[in-house]
């Protein structure tokens, strides 16, 4: 019922329709006729009630420009170069038809005075925006700006998008803000003090290698209005609610021409995080970057740092956060840059999963429970020099640095056909990372241009693990001895040194052909070492070396290699061909047993782009990739993976080879207000590592095999988003399709795994009025396992309300209703949550007020489902209860 009234609330609010348009339409030429794209029109109304209005004109010069009947407005049409024209126009109640025709200002630039500024300006690859143009002076944070700016949108996450593309970087004044990544941006830039911001679409930070190297990237650059470039700013905001909740959030800022200062903080036990694991991404050199290196991509999502920052659901968590920046000129050619992020946190953490094992001969059904409390410490730094003398040369050096150290209490208790057992876990892990990294580019000639790109790692990894039971485990497979209680625990130390550096030359033939040679090498050492044993009740130690555990394992690799790239246009497309040439040398050792081996392959690639014109391109890519196993997999003695797994490397592993496919079409009209976005991907491995499992009950031993029958993957990605007056509809899907095969009990299988999802939405942009947004998403899946097919739906709509009202207060409102189901099982399971504040405060005024609740329904936890090659499981997530808060704000 609750959802239903909301429901309708904001379906009669969308259908509001504040005053009748009309429509001015024509083309803007100059006065040889050509069509002059990206020409403004600007419309000032005469009345203080009426917005002001603008466009901008498509490449054939055609412009559309909305304007509310019965009021005048004066006109003002130009375009960089050309004189402009004034009118005064009265918009009566029907649509005029109006074209322009400018005269080139020949030599006159320094004479005209503008008396205003565009809102919007567009250029080939750049958006730039006067924020003054859009905003009404409620606005708080960026995000908030952002909303108002035509073609760009932010969401939840804080994660920006212009015109369907996402935001990669974030700068300030041209220099990088913090990490770069947009959330830290967008919810704490204080909106009073932005004056333009501009989108940079394929942004390179080194100006000579625009052109050259290929970059998808789209930056956001913030421009800080006069006053605000020599002066400290920002926030304190702090808050207190029932059940002791408590917030402190101090954002202060500091810009000069010379000198940058940021500091953010965050204290809080409402489940709010200030870091995420997407940040850390961008620490890590970005998710484009990474996602270049599957291998590299794949261990950093899987480590235990990653799976803290990834984990949003727990029954309470208290968050210590604090992030410096800091950015000094030392002269005109060169900068110092230092940032310093830490953060402590503690988690309460419970969960409720039913699995269901698909093992043919004695399939069953076990309910665990897990329940954790988890003490996170983490600091990360990084120190950067950037030198640039002149356009002709640029010199960056990095230095990074991260230090956590991450201990946790769990509880499992686990009900299955074989046993009924209680588990305490205790984990210590801690860990420090250090990389360095340097660039240097130069332009050579007017036809050559150099780069040396060179970096070094050393990681050094220490985690301890203990559990204990009173029932034996893994029987058969650790050699325990009785005792009252079982006490296993597990030391291990991981260390790495990695290397890499490659040289670049950068050939231009002439404007339409390019030749790149590149020559490098990628150089790892790494060192592990395992123990695993058992504490028994006397003090004495039961070493399971004798059964075939513990690791002193080196792993040593070293891969040279060369490529050639040739780039060359035709008309509208451009090609790129490419083949690299990798030697691959490796050797293992462990103990006193050691071997060596090495391989030569050749890597093709090639890219494709069709660019019609600067709002509709067509990608494509294709790569044939090479991935080596860790050392973890190479380990050749046995270690504890979990209570219920042990795991075993395999040293004679070698790489995994595989195709990938990408085809991208991307189209979007600034002039209409639409955009669509359509993508395929497809992956083909022909070589790889797969895990073998024996399977006994709930405890399995795992291990690696080469294995050479091919499986599949295909993603197909779309979206599309048109603005009609005030609202804009958006649509998004999302198919995927993976087969796999998995070897359990010395059977292989093949198992195929399905799913669509697709998500309606639409979203107002009133002034007066309350604006929402409103969606509806549903999910399909199914996934077939030893003949076994299981079918899962999911159903979410989701609003969400932001009414600024009597000048002073502004209210904000969400909810989202999920509805789960595992069609086979009949598991079936509901949920709501909402969230909702009132904020106050006068317009002169520097202090605001705000009252808010989170969850209110009290909505204990989150359904979700997961399968993997021999089980699917319906899990229960535990999440934060009801909160009340009371927030007060002071802008500095």
């Amino acid at each position: 019922m609750k959802f239903k009234i909301i429901f309708i609330l904001l379906i009669l609010i969308s259908v509001v329709v504040k005053a009748q348009n009309i429509e001015i339409t024509g083309f803007i030429k100059d006065s040889l006729r050509n069509p002059l794209e990206y020409a403004n029109i600007l419309a000032v109304p005469n009345a203080e009630n009426a917005d002001m209005r603008f466009s901008i004109t498509d490449k054939a010069g055609k412009y559309l420009l909305k304007l509310e009947a019965n009021h005048t407005y004066e006109v003002t049409v130009s375009y960089l170069g050309y004189l402009p024209q004034n009118l005064t126009l009265a918009a009566e109640e029907n649509d005029v038809s109006k074209s322009f025709t400018l005269k080139e200002g020949l030599n006159q630039l320094t004479e005209v005075e503008l008396h205003y500024t565009p809102p919007v300006t567009v250029k080939k690859d750049t958006i730039i925006y006067l924020t003054d143009k859009f905003v009404t002076g409620e606005e708080r944070k960026l995000r908030d700006v952002l909303k108002k700016l035509p073609g760009v949108e932010v969401d939840r996450d804080g994660n920006v998008t212009s015109n369907g593309k996402r935001v990669t970087k974030v700068l300030v004044e041209n220099k990088m803000f913090f990490t770069g990544d947009s959330k830290l941006a967008v919810n704490n830039i204080p909106a009073d003090a932005i004056d333009k911001v501009e989108m940079l679409d394929n942004y390179n930070k080194v100006a000579m290698l625009k052109g050259l190297q290929d970059s998808d990237d789209l930056a956001m650059n913030i421009t800080l209005k006069e006053d605000k470039k020599k002066f400290v700013f920002g926030d304190v905001e702090g808050g207190a609610g029932i059940k002791e909740r408590y917030m402190l959030h101090p954002n202060i800022f500091y810009y000069s021409p010379e000198t940058t200062i940021n500091f953010i903080g965050d204290i809080n036990n409402t489940g709010v995080k200030s870091f995420t694991f997407r940040d850390y991404l961008e620490f890590e050199g970005g998710t484009s970057k990474l996602l270049q290196d599957a291998g590299s991509y794949i261990e950093l999502f899987n480590s235990d740092f990653a799976r803290y920052l990834n984990n949003d659901d727990f029954k309470a968590n208290t968050n210590q956060f604090a992030a410096a920046n800091i950015r000094q000129s030392i002269s005109k050619d060169s900068d110092i840059s230092a940032y310093v992020i830490t953060n402590n946190a503690k988690t309460e953490a419970q969960s409720e999963t039913n699995t269901a094992y698909l093992d043919n001969n004695t399939p069953f059904i076990e309910d665990r429970t897990s329940a954790n409390n988890v003490n996170t410490f983490f600091t990360i730094g990084k120190l950067t020099y950037d030198y640039a003398p002149s356009f002709k040369e640029d010199l960056s050096f990095n230095s990074f640095v991260k230090i956590t150290n991450n201990d946790s209490q769990g509880f499992i208790s686990t009900i299955n056909p074989a046993q009924n057992n209680q588990i305490e876990t205790q984990s210590d892990i801690k860990n420090i990372n250090l990389k360095q990294h340097i660039s240097y580019s130069k332009k050579l000639n007017d036809n050559h241009t150099g780069t040396l790109e060179a970096s070094y790692t050393y990681q050094n990894d220490k985690p301890i693990t203990n559990w204990v039971t009173n029932q034996q485990i893994l029987q058969g497979l650790i050699p325990l001895e009785t005792d009252n209680f079982y006490n296993i625990l597990q030391n291990k130390k991981i260390k790495t040194h990695v290397a890499n550096a490659i040289v670049k030359d950068y050939w231009v033939l002439n404007s339409f052909n390019h030749i790149y040679t590149s020559v490098g090498v990628n150089a790892a050492y790494n060192d592990l070492y395992s123990n695993d044993s058992q504490l028994l009740s006397d003090g004495s130690i039961n070493d399971f070396e004798s059964a075939g555990f513990g690791n002193e394992f080196q792993y040593q690799f070293v891969n040279p290699f060369i490529g050639l790239e040739y780039k060359f246009q035709i008309g509208i497309a451009t090609f790129k061909p490419a083949i690299y040439y990798h030697l691959y040398l490796w050797s293992t050792k462990q103990l006193n047993d050691s071997d060596s081996k090495r391989k030569a392959l050749f890597l093709p690639q090639f890219t494709s782009n069709i660019e019609f014109n600067n709002s509709e391109k067509i990608r494509f890519k294709y790569q044939l990739n090479s991935r080596f196993p860790s050392v973890d997999q190479l380990a050749s003695n046995f270690v504890l993976s979990s209570f219920n797994r042990v795991y075993k490397g395999n040293p004679n592993l070698e790489n995994q080879l595989y195709h990938s496919a990408s085809l991208y079409y991307y189209k979007s009209s600034f002039f209409k207000g639409f955009y669509l976005n359509i993508g395929t991907s497809v992956n083909k491995k022909i070589e790889q590592t797969k895990t073998v499992t024996q399977l006994n009950g709930i405890e399995q031993f795992n291990t690696e095999i080469m294995f050479r029958q091919p499986e599949h993957s295909w993603t197909v990605n779309g979206a599309i988003n048109k603005k009609i007056k005030k609202i804009s509809y958006k649509f998004k899907s999302r198919f995927r399709y993976n087969d796999f095969y998995q070897v359990v009990n010395n059977q292989t299988h093949l198992n195929i795994s399905k799913g669509i999802s697709s998500t309606v939405s639409l979203e107002s942009f009133f002034k007066n009025w309350p604006n929402f947004e409103i969606g509806y998403t549903k999910d399909f899946s199914n996934y077939k396992a030893f003949g076994n097919k299981t079918n899962f739906e999911n159903d979410e709509v989701f609003t969400r309300l932001e009414y600024d009202f009597l000048e002073n207060f502004i209210i904000k409102a969400d909810y989202t209703f999920d509805s789960y189901k595992n069609k086979t099982t009949g598991i079936n399971n509901q949920s709501d949550n909402a969230n909702a504040s009132l904020f106050y405060q006068t317009e002169n005024s520097p202090w605001g007020f705000e009252i808010g609740v989170s969850n209110i329904f009290n909505t204990e936890f989150k359904q979700q489902n997961s399968f993997s090659s021999f089980y699917i499981s319906d899990s229960k997530t535990f999440i934060m209860p009801r909160i009340f808060m009371f927030k007060v704000a002071y802008k500095l």
